[in-house]
Formats: C-alpha cells, sequence, structure tokens
C-alpha cells in the first residue's frame, strides 16, 4: 500500500535560471577587452586564468581558495574581488577571478549561492542552494513535477506533484506513520526524501491533478518510465 498524504496540490515551479547567474556574468565581465597590460598590450589574463594550473576550493562563507605557483589568494566571485597584487593593487580582474567564474560556470565547483552536497539515493557530489536544509538528490535522480514517473513496487505510473526535501524516515502521513514505517518501502532508504505523486489512473476529464488523492514516496522506488 502507498501512503497518502492529502495536501493541496502546489503549483510546478517556474523554472530555474541557469546557474550562469552569477558566473557568467562575472566571466563576461572579466573577459571584456577593457584592460590591458599596458599601453599598446593586449590583456592576456583571460588566457592565463584558462591554461595556468590553479586548484580551486570553495569556503563556506561563499568565497574560493585559489592556490597557484605564485601563492594562494582568496577570492570572492560576488564581490568581484581578490586578495592577489594585480587586483589588490592594480584593481585588475584577474587571472584568479577569471578561472573561478570559468569553473563555476563549467560546474566543476559550486556558484556563491550554492555548496556542495551529497545524492541521497546515489551519495553523488551534487551542488544545492547554499541555505538549504534536508536531503537532496542529483541530476540522474532528480523528479520534476509533473513528470510521469513508475511505482517500483506495483509497476503503476503515476504524476509526480512534489519533491520534498523530508526524509522518508521523517515525513508523515495521515496515518501518523513516516514513509520509511511502511513495509512495502523496506527495500529503499529512510534517509532518502520524499516525492509526492498522484497516480495516473486517478486523472481523467473532469479530475485534475490537483484533485486526486496525493501519496510519499521514497525517491529511489519511482523511476522514469524508460529507466
Amino acid at each position: 500500500m502507498t501512503h497518502i498524504r492529502n495536501t493541496p496540490a502546489s503549483a510546478a515551479p517556474e523554472p530555474s535560471p541557469a546557474r550562469e547567474s552569477s558566473a557568467t556574468v562575472s566571466l563576461a565581465a572579466s573577459t571584456s577587452s577593457g584592460e590591458s597590460g599596458g599601453p599598446g598590450e593586449p590583456d592576456d589574463r583571460s588566457a592565463r586564468a584558462a591554461t595556468e594550473e590553479m586548484t580551486i576550493r570553495p569556503l563556506r562563507d561563499r568565497r574560493y581558495v585559489v592556490e597557484t605557483d605564485g601563492g594562494t589568494y582568496v577570492v570572492a566571485l560576488d564581490a568581484g574581488t581578490c586578495t592577489c597584487p594585480d587586483h589588490a593593487i592594480r584593481g585588475s580582474r584577474c587571472k584568479h577571478l577569471r578561472r573561478v567564474a570559468m569553473e563555476v560556470t563549467a560546474g566543476a565547483v559550486p556558484a556563491p549561492d550554492e555548496r556542495v552536497g551529497v545524492c541521497a539515493v546515489c551519495g553523488a557530489e551534487t551542488f544545492v542552494p547554499f541555505d538549504a536544509g534536508g536531503t537532496h538528490l542529483c541530476d540522474r535522480h532528480a523528479l520534476e513535477p509533473g513528470a510521469i514517473v513508475r511505482d517500483r513496487e506495483t509497476g503503476k505510473r503515476l504524476v509526480v506533484v512534489a519533491v520534498t526535501t523530508e526524509r522518508a524516515d521523517a515525513y508523515r502521513t495521515d496515518e501518523g506513520r513516516s514513509v520509511a514505517d511502511y513495509p512495502t518501502n523496506a527495500d529503499y532508504g529512510a534517509h532518502e526524501p520524499v516525492v509526492e505523486a498522484v497516480y495516473a489512473e486517478s486523472v481523467r476529464p473532469g479530475r485534475s491533478v490537483a484533485d486526486c488523492d496525493r501519496y510519499g514516496f521514497p525517491a529511489s522506488r519511482l523511476t522514469r518510465p524508460s529507466d
């Protein structure tokens, strides 16, 4: 048996903008042609940013440590600052700022408004909102509201209504039990986020998703029909 939780259906969230919100803006600014190495000299900071060996590590305060052969510096991408002499003394958009922007845009490090998290299903590293609590899913296991999925236990199809950040052992149904307490969920992780869904067969003309009973499932119990 699946587990009803009759809460009002929430509208599907607007698609979030690409992660380039801070990274791409910084990168576009840092690679503009408004700077030069001196009178008549082209600016080669972007080329050095792309080719020189650097190690980028995100800090817990939304800044980044950049380690190079020439020293270790701290970059604040949102503020557009770096502790290196090129920026601190000359005010230049240094190669360290540019390299961090490149790494963020490439998805190698989280953006300033993100942090490193772990997928509750497979344990893979993923980027999540900086202040977000609860459990999260990587791109491979993420499900979007409106997606058609299949229940591994019954084979039935469902429509995803919402993906919560509540763990299966914390999310309570109308019966007062946690989703993890149900025997049919014994083979799925109690730490996984709960996905709320309605049975596709209950959606019909004159009866929308919002009118159907909503059920909670551990994330890995639901799979895309093609999987």
